[in-house]
């Protein structure tokens, strides 16, 4: 029989309640394969979670107390391990944090800014600050610092996700720092492209009617879960895990796809603009 001694009420939640899940789990007598037969999720998933490094879903929670029959414990917990990632974002991001990391494939449409996991420092700070124009410092820089751990997503030396992501050609024209600053920004998104670590897109300003005229995308895909879409307002956020709709954003991102410059022409896009910001000249 399985035995207590190993979870300590001292260690961060996730890993926590991670192992008293494994214990509930070896309590029971099933393999990992045993507990996810008849849930969406897979084995290598529900592993992860038991070692500390992944959050388990509202719904595995909710199949994990229906087989282990723990009284709703795992699902009233799922809030506990949420407010513990988050810190320093919104409540409706938390399961995006979640699932890039675990991520196959990120698929990206950002209309308005550099999207989070390519920001710097300096335009990650200037994008909270202009959202929330009267935070104290501390709060501006708490956030900032929560979203920096993203960036390093394609730093690791581990598998990382196919990053492919499509930008509007008004984001390289778009001086919201200064021109050094707007400079190593562009050289930040150019350099991962060069290190074959990100597939970047320009759309042109002057395209024309496209698929996504109207709201952003982030398409995940994943090797042991359903895949999720994430779209975004100012002050919301909806993760949609429909199967159908889904569907209909993944065209959508296709079509889209297809309507911007090919990778090295919106490579060469940025480095230039990236040149000219340096050069003390604006982009045309």
């Amino acid at each position: 029989m399985a035995r207590r001694k190993d979870i300590d009420g001292s260690e961060g939640v996730p890993t926590f309640y991670g192992k008293e899940l494994r214990w509930q789990r070896e309590h029971a007598g099933l393999t990992l394969q045993q507990l996810v037969e008849g849930s969406f999720y897979g084995p290598s998933h529900l592993s992860e979670i038991e070692r500390g490094e992944r959050r388990m879903p509202a719904e595995l929670a909710e199949h994990a107390d229906r087989v282990l029959k723990t009284d709703g414990f795992f699902k009233r917990r799922c809030e506990d391990v949420r407010k513990a990632r988050r810190r320093g974002h919104a409540q409706y991001f938390e399961r995006v944090l979640e699932a890039e990391k675990h991520a196959e494939t990120i698929e990206e449409w950002s209309p308005t800014l550099i999207p989070g996991l390519l920001q710097t420092e300096a335009y990650a700070r200037a994008v909270v600050r202009a959202t929330h124009p009267l935070a104290p410092d501390e709060e501006v820089e708490e956030r900032v610092n929560a979203r920096m751990p993203r960036a390093h997503l394609f730093e690791t030396d581990h598998k990382i996700p196919m990053y492919w992501v499509v930008v509007s050609e008004a984001l390289l024209r778009q001086p919201i720092l200064s021109p050094e600053e707007m400079a190593e920004q562009l050289d930040r998104v150019a350099a991962l492209a060069r290190r074959r670590r990100i597939v970047p897109q320009i759309l042109p300003w002057n395209r024309g009617p496209h698929p996504f005229m109207l709201g952003t995308a982030m398409i995940m895909t994943f090797p042991d879960a359903p895949p999720l879409v994430y779209t975004e307002g100012l002050h919301t956020g909806d993760t949609i895990d429909d199967p159908a709709l889904v569907k209909e954003y993944r065209r959508s991102y296709d079509l889209l796809r297809a309507a911007a410059l090919p990778p090295e022409a919106s490579l060469a896009l940025i480095e230039e603009a990236a040149d000219d910001y340096r050069n003390g000249k604006h982009p045309n």
